[in-house]
């Protein structure tokens, strides 16, 4: 799922690739790495029926891999939601129950 993130103080988005989203968090690969504890703005987008759906909340990168980076081309993290509004996070668990359907 495509993502577009923002750093805090910057208005410009980027683009990542989310490969995995929980009730917590999504798995992200960024173009750019990302340092631990560094917060983010991210924005999803998704269909739900013929209605285009998106989400933002605040986040912050609680890992990312090692063993990957320049040399595959991104950078592959994981991070958590610590500011998401209430009725974002309701339309997300929504989403995701529909996939497990």
């Amino acid at each position: 799922m495509p993502i577009e993130y923002f750093q805090i103080d910057s208005s410009i988005g980027h683009r990542g690739r989310s490969f995995s989203i929980s009730e917590g968090g999504p798995l992200i690969h960024f173009p750019e790495q990302m340092e631990i504890n560094q917060h983010l703005r991210l924005k999803f987008s998704f269909s739900s029926g013929s209605e285009l759906i998106t989400i933002e909340m605040l986040a912050e990168v609680v890992w990312k891999d090692i063993h990957m980076g320049k040399d595959w081309g991104d950078y592959r993290c994981g991070v958590k939601f610590i500011d998401i509004h209430p009725e974002d996070m309701a339309r997300l668990k929504r989403f995701l129950g529909s996939l497990s359907q």
